[in-house]
């Protein structure tokens, strides 16, 4: 709103000095062509009576200015050759020199000419000079009218003052038929706009207010039936998910449980022996997969929640660095650990869940980088959170696909391994229950560099 109250706010002083300029000439000029005339009619009677001598002018002149009518609106002057008042309705000037333009010029050129500005007593006024001559063409003197800009000046402004009324009430309807349209346009749009990209982020079935029945409220009506279907068929996903991931468990168990009972059987065959290997190593890949999917359901139904209390985040980390840095060792990667050299304080947080987090970001970074060998972890604090962070030196994440990994269900075009897509997305969620943040960015150098920011002080969900 506001650029457009401004550009009409530009073209209104652009139309009201336009306004300003015109009235001003038109008045002086209305004006100017009023006196010229009748300096034109005056001067043409006393060619008449003016024979030759300057006693005649003189006569002629005193008794046209006793008679003169206008005395209470003009002046009028009569001035000899020289440039000097010889007679004027206002006695106060006469004998003195008017020292403008339009005298001196009608004297030399012989042409009735014109003067608007400052007499000599400051006054603004508007002068015509007709030059009078004798019979014999000579120049007799001056007749000179003058009236006072003051009235024009008047009657500009009032004209002015009646057109910036008029401006100001334009402007008026412009900003009111700006804010009806804002109110019945444009907020509302805004605010399906803010609900549509909430229901884009995954806000599925959330409902947006109808306040109209005009095209906007159909428009609403659209977007509501939408969110509500794909909020009933995300439902339904979330449901035969968690239904089939907990009829897999049984199973999964049992396999688990008799695969690790045959594999310690002695009298199976190494084939057999390698067999059951490969079926339990599938069997443990499937019961996590389930973990997962049954975890990330709990959060979509909202049954999640945190055990929090206040932990030492450093030695959970160190815990798990401990357990995970044996099972690398046997991949032949090293996971090198670099400690804060500040204390860190007690935070608040549910251990289980954030040793959940640190593993699952581990088992990624082996996953995907094996061939960079190195898992580097270090621990930064600052004003309000600890930083934990944790690099691998493999291909890394193309720019591209790196805001989408959080999702579920995402798989990058670097995945080398099966997988769920599900496994960043439980830690994201886990991270956002305490209040933090979870950032993946490519390191400098190659590789992936995951940030896991913790806060002091409990601000999420619980």
């Amino acid at each position: 709103m506001s650029r457009t109250v401004a550009a009409v706010s530009a073209v209104l002083i652009v139309v009201f000095v336009l306004f300003l300029v015109f009235v001003t000439n038109y008045y002086y000029s209305t004006i100017r062509t009023g006196l010229a005339a009748k300096a034109k009619t005056a001067t043409g009677f006393f060619a008449n009576y003016v024979s030759g001598s300057y006693s005649d002018y003189y006569d002629t002149a005193y008794r046209y200015a006793e008679t003169f009518e206008d005395g209470d609106r003009l002046e009028l002057q009569f001035i000899d050759t020289a440039g000097r008042i010889l007679l004027s309705t206002n006695s106060m000037t006469t004998g003195g020199r008017p020292g403008t333009t339009d005298v001196s010029h009608a004297l030399e050129t012989g042409v009735t000419s014109t003067y608007v500005g400052r007499a000599l007593s400051g006054e603004r006024i508007i002068a015509v000079s007709a030059p009078i001559l004798y019979s014999s063409g000579e120049t007799a003197g001056i007749m000179r009218y003058i009236s006072a800009a003051s009235a024009a000046d008047r009657q500009i402004f009032q004209a002015c003052l009646v057109a910036l009324c008029v401006a100001l009430m334009f402007l008026f309807v412009v900003v009111s038929l700006n804010l009806v349209f804002i109110r019945s346009v444009i907020e509302p749009v805004s605010e399906i706009t803010s609900m549509s990209k909430r229901i884009a982020a995954g806000s599925y079935g959330i409902q947006i207010e109808k306040t109209y029945d005009n095209e906007i409220g159909e428009m609403v009506d659209s977007i509501n039936e939408m969110s509500l279907k794909i909020g009933q068929s995300e439902k339904m996903q979330t449901e035969f998910i968690s239904s089939v991931s907990h009829e897999l468990r049984t199973p999964l168990t049992a396999i688990t449980g008799w695969s690790e009972t045959l594999l310690y059987d002695e009298e199976n065959s190494p084939d057999a022996r390698r067999g059951l290997s490969i079926i339990l190593r599938e069997a443990r890949r499937l019961t996590k997969m389930v973990e997962e999917l049954l975890e990330f359901t709990r959060i979509e139904d909202g049954r999640f929640t945190l055990n929090v209390e206040q932990i030492d985040v450093c030695a959970e980390l160190e815990d798990t660095i401990f357990t995970y840095r044996e099972l690398l060792q046997q991949d032949e990667m090293e996971l090198v650990y670099e400690p804060s050299e500040e204390e860190i304080p007690n935070i608040p947080g549910d251990p289980a869940r954030l040793r959940q987090v640190f593993l699952n970001i581990f088992d990624n970074s082996a996953k995907y980088a094996r061939e960079g060998k190195v898992i580097e972890v270090s621990v930064k604090p600052d004003t309000n959170c600890v930083n934990i962070i944790i690099r691998d030196h493999g291909p890394g994440i193309p720019e591209g696909e790196l805001e989408n990994v959080k999702q579920k269900f995402y798989k990058g075009s670097n995945a080398k391994e099966r997988g769920s897509g599900i496994g960043l997305a439980v830690c994201d969620e886990i991270i956002r229950y305490h209040g933090g943040s979870l950032i993946l960015e490519n390191a400098e150098g190659g590789g992936l560099q995951t940030t896991i920011r913790l806060p002091y002080t409990a601000t999420g969900e619980t």
